[in-house]
């Protein structure tokens, strides 16, 4: 039974040892790809002329140009018929609040108006009843 128990560890250290060597590839190679990304970027900026670039890199360069172009492109339209709809509405609405205070301003001369009429016809009707009382007193 302890000959199967260290069969069992001898296979079980093997697979085990072949992972972690598998993951230290995989690092290491994780590793290498960052180094080499972070030095390219450390790299001090040459001059086109004194350092071409290859054919595959210039593609890819202009492709990914030409994708932020479409992208900020669609962004920039989209950005400046928002902009023209908001100025349309704003202009909108200060039309109609100068509308609004206009049809206030006609409310509150017609209500000035019929408070006025109101108050002559309360005097003229007090008038008409003091002579009327007079008539019947006298």
């Amino acid at each position: 039974m302890n000959a199967i128990n260290r069969t069992e560890q001898v296979e079980s250290n093997t697979e085990v040892d072949s992972d972690l060597a598998a993951v230290s590839e995989v690092e290491a190679g994780i590793r290498d790809f960052v180094r080499n990304d972070i030095a390219y970027l450390r790299r001090p900026a040459v001059a086109a002329e004194t350092a071409p670039l290859d054919a595959n890199a210039e593609a890819t360069v202009n492709n990914v140009n030409s994708l932020i172009q479409r992208v900020a492109g669609t962004s920039l339209a989209e950005i400046e018929k928002l902009i023209s709809e908001l100025e349309s509405l704003r202009d909108l609405l200060h039309a109609e609040g100068q509308r609004v205070q206009r049809e206030i301003s006609g409310y509150a001369q017609l209500s000035q108006a019929a408070m006025k009429s109101t108050r002559m016809i309360a005097d003229n009707v007090t008038q008409w009843k003091r002579a009327a009382d007079g008539l019947r007193n006298g």
